[in-house]
């Protein structure tokens, strides 16, 4: 009966079109009635000690070097670098976008972002060019949510805590499936390519692309020193996000010189409005985490799936399956926030190491960034290029399948993200 309430209580604020991190509270505020203990002071006591946590504060910080990155021109540098590189080739200027997409991804770890400013740069110049625009807005979309898995991701960081996982484990725990994503793009996009006629850009000579790559190592250097700072323990993902803002704000006003001061004080409002939406929502969200640990709720399911507990692969899958069907109708980080509390004690039970189930968790929502209706990758890329959300549906279904297909091979494969791990711990 308590998943009753839980269930009927979150979906149906949710229907009545209340806002997810209200929706939660609503729920947390339903179960304590049902158990008896319905007491207002819990409610805002688990808010503020769930927001109070040193680790959010990369949340706010990562927001922010991704916007001082976006205005300071080290997006813009990234896409040039791409561009010297592998411009030339048949459908090249796809490949450009999951190049740009991997380094952009391990500089802001918002797949909105990265998204927003490879079709913004990168669009007009493939309609130039006479690419399919359905197809070429779908792979700008389904480029940007490699970022919520390769470090440093947003969404990782809200897993570790909602999941008390470290979250250095979780970002190098990442690194392999990103670049899985990746290639299964760049094999999707060749493939679709292989027969249309297309204009290509020159070969650029050894001169222009060691210019290029001289005018973005600064970009580039960025995700060599948070990633590499994280994996040799120099600094902490907090710590790391601290440097990110810092370096992007120097890079972008002292060496690039496309950041003014004027500048600034729009992009921090932009990074201070998504940090707030997003620790609302994590402060809820742990007012139910709470709530529902107290209810019993996941020894309540572990009952319902005790059959799967000792097939931990077939368990997997099952949770894929929910997990994606959610994603289809929620955002991002309420699913993680709302499913987190209520699968890890089931994935302990199963002996499921925490780092994969994370990193798969993470990467299945990132999946449902680009699945209508809800899709809010696929509604920024649609408003940008200017393809109307039914044909980017169709644009993006090849490129949904690839990342379908790799989540599946790293359920049926946990070496694949395992194996990588140990190396990189």
């Amino acid at each position: 009966m308590t998943i009753v309430v839980f269930l009927a209580s979150l979906l149906g604020a949710m229907a009545i079109g209340v806002p997810v991190a209200f929706a939660l509270m609503f729920c947390g505020a339903m179960l304590m009635y049902y158990m008896g203990i319905f007491n207002a002071q819990i409610v805002a006591q688990n808010m503020i000690s769930g927001a109070d946590t040193f680790t959010l504060l990369a949340i706010p910080f990562f927001l922010l070097a991704g916007e001082l990155m976006n205005a300071g021109g080290l997006s813009k540098r990234i896409i040039e670098f791409a561009l010297s590189c592998v411009g030339h080739i048949r459908g090249g200027l796809g490949l450009v976008a999951i190049v740009a997409a991997i380094i952009m991804a391990s500089l802001s770890g918002s797949a909105v972002a990265d998204s927003a400013a490879l079709a913004a740069i990168l669009i007009p110049m493939m309609r130039q060019a006479g690419y399919d625009m359905p197809r070429a807005a779908g792979l700008m979309a389904a480029g940007g949510i490699i970022a919520p898995v390769i470090p440093p991701s947003i969404a990782l960081i809200i897993f570790g805590v909602a999941a008390n996982v470290s979250i250095t484990q979780l970002f190098m725990g990442g690194i392999a499936p990103g670049l899985m994503m990746a290639v299964a793009l760049a094999v999707t996009w060749m493939w679709l390519v292989r027969r249309t006629t297309v204009a290509t850009l020159p070969r650029q000579p050894m001169k222009v692309r060691l210019r290029a790559s001289a005018r973005a190592a600064w970009a580039l250097g960025m995700p060599v020193i948070v990633i590499g700072g994280i994996r040799f323990g120099v600094v902490t993902p907090t710590e790391a996000a601290v440097i990110a803002a810092v370096y992007a704000l120097f890079v972008g006003m002292v060496v690039y010189r496309e950041l003014s001061f004027a500048d600034l004080y729009a992009v921090v409002v932009r990074a201070a409005k998504t940090t707030a939406v997003v620790m609302f929502l994590v402060a809820a969200a742990l007012v139910s985490a709470w709530l529902i640990t107290a209810a019993n709720i996941p020894g309540e399911l572990s009952g319902l799936i005790e059959p799967l507990i000792d097939r931990p692969q077939l368990l997997m899958l099952v949770i894929m399956v929910v997990v994606f069907v959610v994603g289809t109708a929620l955002d991002l980080t309420p699913t993680i926030l709302i499913l987190t509390p209520v699968l890890m004690p089931i994935i302990t039970m199963a002996g499921i190491d925490p780092v994969y189930f994370g990193v798969l968790f993470v990467m299945n929502t990132a999946i449902s960034l680009i699945t209508p209706p809800v899709g809010v990758v696929l509604n920024v890329v649609s408003g940008i290029s200017r393809v109307p959300l039914g044909k980017m549906v169709w644009g993006v279904a090849p490129f949904l399948a690839a990342q379908v297909v790799v989540l599946l091979l790293l359920v049926a494969f946990p070496q694949l993200v395992l194996v990588p791990l140990a190396w990189l711990r």
